[in-house]
């Protein structure tokens, strides 16, 4: 394993060396970087060339000045060095604009990619266990739908009839839905159920008229008490949500007959349920930190109580006991920022039209961490949607492509032939194996989104790292594109070589060598 490690990192320094190279001389010889200052007409024209060709050194080759960057992007890659990108044409440190691009492109790629992942995976394993059913015919045209859409046009799209119809709904003073719309959202779902559940003509029609009816009466519940205007899960809507968590979870990972995982997941419920009424208080003066602390310790207990009520297996109770509180945590939060939306909607800054399509805060906006939370909630809503919907087609086809030729192995015949149920032999022994080519490409993902959905960012006015790149390359800025490209370089380095190591962790018969 030592070996394995020291050769990978010797070959990623090679790498980073010779790519690093040919990026610089490609970008260095793209295009002039006086260009802006030689069509100018201002009299000092001609001393701010002098002084950009003093201080960026454009009077030495590219080959040669690429080695003084390298000298001090050395000391970015050691601990404590002194790092130095150089600057843009502006004469900014690059140190100083990548933390901000970065952290834009985080905010911006961080939800959807673990969204994308997670219904991508979720949505494959259906599809795969219901193979050529309705929804797998169905999952499989949306699917190929959102791959061949082009980016652009889903972000054009979301605003259009997500923020500009949505605002105008809000800001017209008609907070009812209508029959009509209410109508159609019940139909889809109930396609979508009947077609989840399959089975029989008889069960498809009960279960689509079931969950037409059940999602009818319910959104004509929330429009009838103007849930929408000012909602929340309030403690009937909490204990409903949380209950459903417990049941599901329990359900999926450890089965209704494990009475230890039931116990445990029913314990964590009760615990986040009883801090709904405990942490109001401390949610009014509440930080970033405080929810981080909180939510470190749920983790924690619910970890102790698994430990202590395992029994045999205790892994599977302890997984089951600390998802639970975690999900049931995360319900609480949200009922806290869901409390805040009322006095958001009617700040003068937002004036009933939170929806935002550009930038990514509102100017002038000033409150607690709910109001600011919901603030950067609803100026990443947009751009999130419209890269989820693009990454969810292909995780949501790898997944089903893997699923479906893992199950036909000859470990997956011999585990159901031992008798054993058919969520043991998906979850315990199926999931596991399918998870290794997707890791491979969330790896490879990683990197690409970290340099920024540069279309999306575009369309959205989000200054992240993409944004950062196109204004950099345009202009011939040399340092700014240098110091993306070795954000980027690293990032897919590493996760590319955790990913080899992860191998081993999903299935125990690869050995890293």
């Amino acid at each position: 394993m030592l070996s394995f490690i020291v050769r990978r990192i010797l070959a990623s320094i090679l790498t980073l060396i010779v790519a690093s190279y040919i990026m610089y001389i490609l970008t260095a010889y793209s295009g002039n970087p006086l260009e802006d200052l030689q069509a100018s007409n201002a009299p000092n024209a001609q001393l701010l060339i002098g002084q950009r060709i003093e201080r960026l050194d454009l009077d030495v080759p590219p080959p040669l000045r690429w080695f003084g960057w390298a000298a001090g992007a050395v000391g970015c890659l050691v601990p404590f060095g002194p790092c130095d990108l150089g600057t843009d044409l502006n004469y900014t440190p690059v140190t100083q604009l990548l933390p901000n691009a970065a952290a834009s492109t985080v905010r911006l790629v961080a939800a959807s990619t673990i969204l994308a992942i997670l219904f991508g995976i979720i949505t494959g394993i259906v599809s795969a266990l219901r193979q050529y059913s309705a929804f797998d015919l169905g999952m499989t045209f949306v699917s190929f739908l959102l791959y061949s859409l082009p980016s652009f046009l889903a972000a054009v799209l979301l605003k259009e009839f997500v923020a500009i119809g949505f605002n105008n709904w809000l800001a017209s003073g008609d907070s009812s839905i209508g029959v009509i719309p209410t109508l159609i959202v019940a139909l889809v779902v109930g396609v979508i159920m009947q077609a989840l559940v399959a089975g029989s003509t008889r069960g498809r029609l009960v279960s689509f008229a079931l969950s037409a009816a059940a999602t009818f009466g319910l959104i004509s519940l929330l429009d009838a008490i103007d849930w929408f205007q000012q909602p929340g899960l309030g403690p009937i809507g909490l204990l409903i949500l949380i209950g459903g968590v417990v049941a599901g979870v329990v359900a999926v990972l450890a089965g209704f007959g494990n009475r230890r995982a039931l116990l445990g997941a029913g314990i964590a419920g009760v615990l986040a349920y009883a801090a709904f009424f405990a942490l109001q208080g401390l949610f009014a003066v509440s930080t970033i930190w405080t929810i981080m602390i909180l939510g470190l310790a749920t983790l924690a207990v619910c970890f102790v109580i698994g430990w202590v009520i395992g029994g045999p297996d205790r892994s599977q109770v302890i997984r089951v006991t600390m998802l639970v509180g975690f999900l049931s945590g995360l319900l609480v939060v949200a009922d806290r920022y869901l409390q805040a939306w009322p006095g958001y909607l009617s700040h003068p800054r937002i004036n009933n039209r939170p929806i935002a399509t550009v930038g990514e805060q509102t100017v002038g906006l000033s409150g607690d961490m709910w109001l600011m939370g919901l603030d950067m909630f609803t100026h990443f809503l947009l751009p999130t949607i419209s890269l989820t919907l693009i990454s969810f087609a292909g995780y949501t086809r790898y997944a089903r492509a893997g699923l479906l030729e893992v199950m036909n192995q000859d470990y997956i015949r011999t585990a159901r032939a031992k008798g054993l149920s058919e969520r043991v032999v998906v979850t315990r022994h199926a999931f596991r194996n399918m998870l290794i080519p997707i890791t491979t490409i969330v790896a490879a993902d990683i990197g690409v989104l970290l340099g920024g959905a540069l279309i999306t960012e575009r369309v959205f006015a989000i200054s992240g790292m993409g944004a950062l790149f196109n204004v950099s390359l345009d202009r011939v800025d040399v340092n700014p594109v240098m110091g993306y490209f070795l954000v980027i370089a690293i990032t897919a380095i590493l996760f590319n070589f955790l990913a080899d190591l992860s191998y081993a962790l999903l299935d125990p018969r690869v050995r890293v060598k």
